[in-house]
C-alpha cells in the first residue's frame, strides 16, 4: 500500500512495482487535490474573506467607520505579506507540510479570538492572525503539486485548488443567511474548528522536509535578480493589480450592496453565496488555458473582473446588476487565482513556491494598498465612484498580460514524459 505525506528519496521507485506506482497516481492527486482545495478554502473563503461577509454584523458590533474597516483590512494584508515573505525564505528546507499546518493553525486560532473579541483590539489580532494563514499556505501548494504528481496532472491540479475559496465562500453564504446576524460569533466559531479539522488532513497528505529530488540550491536562483528576471513583470503587474482590485471587492462589495436603500435584508448572504457558486466554474480554468492560452484567458478574465466591480458601483441596489456582478466576478476571481499559479510554475519552473512567493507577495502589496485608500476614498468621493476606479485598475491590467499567447509548452518526448512522470515522494508499507 502506498502512503502519501511522506518524503522519502526518489530512487525508491526502483522498488515499487508497476502496481504501487498505478495505485499512487490513481490516488495522489485526488488526495491532494482534496487537501488543497479544502486548505485553501478555510485559509482564503474562512479566515481572510470571512470579514468582508460579516462586515456589517462587525461594524455594528464594534462600531468601525469605514475608514477604520479599510485600516483593519490593510492589516490583516500585512500580516499575510509578513507569511509570505517567511514562506519564501523557508520553502526549500521545510517542503510544504509545516508550512501549511502553521497557516492552518493560525486561521483557526485567528478565527477563534474573532469569535470571542470584546474589542477592537482583540478583533484587529485575530484577523491579522487569520489572515496570515493564506500567505502561509497557498505558495507551498507549488512545490506539493511538483513533488506528488507526474508532470502531466499538475496544471489541472494548480487551476484547481483556488476554487476552494468558492466553494468555502459558498458555506460561508449560506450561514450567514441561516444564522440571525446577532449570532454571528458562532459561524465564527464553526470556521475555527473547520480549520482545525483540515489542517489534520493536510498534515497527514502532504509531505515535509527538503525535495530529495531536487539539486543543492544554486546561489543564483535565491536572489533579486533571479526573482525580477523578465518573463516576471507582467506577472507580478498583474498580480499587484489582482491583488487591489480583489481586496476591495472583498473588503467593501457586501457593504455597498447591503447599505442600498434598495436592496433586502438577505440581498448582502445572496450576493455573497451566489458569488462563490459562481466561482466554482474556477474548475475549468485549466481548459481555458488550453483552448485561449495564458494570454487570452488573462484577458477574459480580467474584462469579467473589470465590468463585475463597475457593476456594483453603478447600481448597487439593482437585483440583475448585483446578481450579474456575483457572477461574474465569482468566476473570474476564482479563475485568476488558477492563472496566476499556472503562468508562475512557467514563469520559475526550477524553484516553484519560491517564485509563486514572489508572485504572491506582489498581489499581498495589492490587498494591502487597496482597502486602505480605497477606505479614504470612498469617505471622501462615495462608494459608488471610488468602485468605478477600482474598474478601471482592472481595465489597465489588460495590458500587462503575457507578452506570447502562453499556451502550454510543447509536449514533452516519450523519453522526457517518462522520466518526469513519476511523483517524488513515494513510500511503501
Amino acid at each position: 500500500m502506498l502512503v502519501i505525506g511522506t518524503t522519502t528519496d526518489a530512487s525508491q521507485w526502483g522498488t515499487a512495482t508497476v502496481e504501487d506506482q498505478r495505485e499512487y497516481e490513481a490516488t495522489a492527486h485526488v488526495r491532494l487535490a482534496l487537501a488543497g482545495v479544502m486548505g485553501i478554502g478555510v485559509a482564503f473563503g474562512f479566515a481572510r474573506y470571512g470579514y468582508g461577509l460579516f462586515l456589517p454584523e462587525i461594524r455594528t458590533a464594534f462600531g468601525l467607520s469605514l475608514t477604520l474597516v479599510g485600516a483593519v483590512s490593510s492589516a490583516t494584508y500585512l500580516g499575510y505579506l509578513t507569511a509570505l515573505t517567511l514562506v519564501g525564505v523557508l520553502a526549500d528546507r521545510t517542503g510544504p507540510r509545516p508550512l501549511i499546518v502553521i497557516g492552518g493553525l493560525s486561521a483557526a486560532v485567528g478565527m477563534g479570538l474573532v469569535a470571542l473579541a470584546q474589542d477592537v483590539v482583540v478583533l484587529t489580532v485575530g484577523l491579522v492572525l487569520a489572515g496570515t494563514s493564506s500567505g502561509w499556505a497557498w505558495a507551498p501548494y507549488s512545490d506539493a503539486v511538483d513533488r506528488m504528481l507526474p508532470l502531466r496532472r499538475r496544471q489541472g491540479v494548480l487551476a484547481l485548488l483556488p476554487t476552494g475559496t468558492a466553494f468555502a465562500t459558498v458555506v460561508a453564504g449560506v450561514l450567514a443567511l441561516t444564522v440571525p446576524g446577532a449570532a454571528w460569533r458562532w459561524v465564527w466559531v464553526f470556521f475555527a474548528v473547520a480549520a482545525v479539522a483540515v489542517t489534520a488532513y493536510n498534515a497527514r497528505v502532504l509531505p515535509g522536509g527538503p525535495d530529495p529530488a531536487r539539486p543543492a540550491i544554486d546561489r543564483s536562483s535565491t536572489g533579486l535578480a533571479w526573482l525580477m528576471r523578465r518573463p516576471a513583470a507582467p506577472l507580478y503587474a498583474s498580480a499587484l493589480s489582482y491583488g487591489l482590485v480583489g481586496a476591495v471587492f472583498w473588503s467593501f462589495a457586501v457593504e455597498a450592496v447591503s447599505g442600498s436603500p434598495d436592496s433586502g435584508s438577505g440581498t448582502a448572504a445572496l450576493f455573497w453565496t451566489l458569488m462563490g457558486a459562481a466561482g466554482t466554474a474556477g474548475v475549468l480554468t485549466g481548459r481555458l488555458i488550453d483552448r485561449a492560452g495564458l494570454r487570452g484567458a488573462h484577458t477574459v478574465l480580467f474584462g469579467a473582473l473589470a465590468t463585475a466591480v463597475a457593476l456594483v458601483g453603478i447600481a448597487p441596489g439593482s437585483v440583475a446588476a448585483v446578481a450579474a456582478s456575483a457572477v461574474a466576478y465569482g468566476a473570474a476571481f476564482m479563475a485568476i487565482s488558477g492563472l496566476l499559479a499556472v503562468w508562475s510554475h512557467r514563469v520559475f519552473p526550477e524553484r516553484p513556491s519560491a517564485g509563486f512567493s514572489a508572485t504572491v507577495f506582489f498581489l499581498g502589496v495589492g490587498t494591502v494598498v487597496g482597502p486602505v485608500v480605497f477606505g479614504a476614498a470612498a469617505d471622501q468621493v462615495g462608494t459608488g465612484t471610488a468602485f468605478l476606479i477600482a474598474s478601471a485598475v482592472a481595465v489597465g491590467t489588460l495590458a500587462t498580460g503575457p507578452k506570447a499567447a502562453g499556451r502550454r509548452p510543447r509536449a514533452a518526448t516519450p523519453a522526457e514524459d517518462r522520466a518526469d512522470d513519476r511523483p517524488r515522494d513515494l513510500a511503501k508499507s
